[in-house]
């Protein structure tokens, strides 16, 4: 993902991040993989209240709108941790 297509991104999904009372709380466009292979430099961990919060955002029309422009720029992955979950 170049850096003007994560900045887009970013722009485009930052709004609806808030809207679903989530935080982003590290966004690192060169983050240094030490161990194993990771698809690429770029890290984003996004906090929310519950899980069941973190799916209605991933779910929503709102991103929806506008995760297609990651997922054609990259071959990453999300994913969902319960130990940083302490809402259940």
């Amino acid at each position: 993902m170049t850096r003007h297509s994560t900045q887009n991104n970013g722009a485009g999904a930052g709004p609806t991040v808030a809207q679903y009372g989530g935080e982003v709380l590290v966004f690192d466009v060169a983050a240094e993989t030490i161990e194993g292979e990771a698809p690429g430099p770029q890290t984003v961990v996004i906090k929310f209240d519950s899980t069941d919060a973190a799916k209605a955002w991933y779910e929503s029309s709102e991103y929806q709108a506008v995760v297609g422009k990651r997922l054609s720029a990259t071959a990453g992955f999300s994913v969902l941790s319960q130990s940083m979950n302490v809402g259940g």
